[in-house]
């Protein structure tokens, strides 16, 4: 009796064994082809970041150069913004419409020496975002003006890596790429934990360590509330 029990427990020691390299041979798998999948984006978004957090120090060069000119309209005018948009992206030569379009409705503002202001009325404003990370024009309409303020900015490297990092002027395909980095992030944060706690006896370190980051982390962000 006790010979079966004990063959029944072995087994079963066994077959958990076997479930548990099971489980650790596929989570390492997946981690080592999702971090492949990252890995390019990870360092670029590494390098930008480590920029941005010490750019006062790093004081690395942004080239930008920005021109700015007046662009008549068409008789008739375009009457709404998203006609306006279509008329831009031809007028300005652009391989696809603007990445944001933003309209501010006319409003009263106060105009005039203080104690002594009148109210005026500010016409209606239309915002739109053309280009990439490496070049961006904007253009700036004031409803019933009769030509459109367009300012064109050309990047450098640095400025591109940084807009790239930012997402100004990305497209949906890129920010949802990026989305997947995220997504990979979290994943690859997951498995190695899970990893480690499967693959070393020594957990109340690893505890210990994860627990010191955690409270670090919250510690600094906490601080600057």
């Amino acid at each position: 009796m006790n010979t079966s029990s004990n063959a029944l427990a072995a087994g079963g020691r066994v077959q958990a064994l076997q479930r548990r390299a099971t489980a650790v041979q596929w989570i390492r798998k997946t981690h080592g082809w999702i971090g492949l999948w990252g890995a390019i984006l990870g360092l670029l978004f590494g390098t930008a970041g480590i920029w941005l957090n010490h750019r006062a120090v790093l004081k690395l060069p942004m080239a930008q150069q920005r021109a700015s000119a007046q662009l008549a309209l068409p008789e008739p005018p375009p009457a709404s913004a998203a006609e306006m948009a279509v008329w831009l992206q031809a007028a300005l030569d652009q391989d696809r419409p603007p990445n944001s379009v933003r309209t501010e409705p006319a409003r009263p503002v106060a105009w005039g020496e203080k104690g002594k202001p009148d109210t005026l009325m500010q016409p209606e404003r239309w915002t739109f975002n053309f280009g990439g990370p490496d070049a961006i024009v904007q253009a700036d309409y004031w409803r019933g003006n009769r030509s459109v303020g367009v300012t064109t900015t050309q990047n450098g490297f640095v400025a591109t890596l940084t807009n790239m990092h930012k997402g100004a002027g990305m497209s949906v395909g890129w920010i949802l790429l990026v989305d997947t980095l995220a997504g990979s992030l979290i994943f690859l944060s997951i498995s190695g934990v899970i990893l480690w706690m499967l693959t070393h006896r020594r957990r109340a370190v690893g505890l210990a360590i994860f627990g010191t980051s955690v409270a670090l982390t919250l510690g600094l962000a906490l601080a600057q509330v």
